[in-house]
């Protein structure tokens, strides 16, 4: 897969994150786990989009 790909596909999968994590929070009960692991998720795949953009 190329960088541009990749990169396509993380923000993706970033935005199917926010949408989940906005779902979870609008619940009467959200899930306070789900939150969390969501949130971990989205800035594992942040953190790997900032170092594809500024490569050592």
């Amino acid at each position: 897969m190329g960088r541009d790909a990749r990169l396509d596909a993380l923000h993706v999968r970033h935005s199917e994150l926010e949408a989940r994590l906005e779902s979870e929070s609008s619940r009467p009960l959200p899930d306070n786990g789900l939150i969390a692991t969501l949130k971990r998720q989205k800035l594992a795949i942040k953190d790997e989009m900032a170092r594809m953009a500024h490569p050592a």
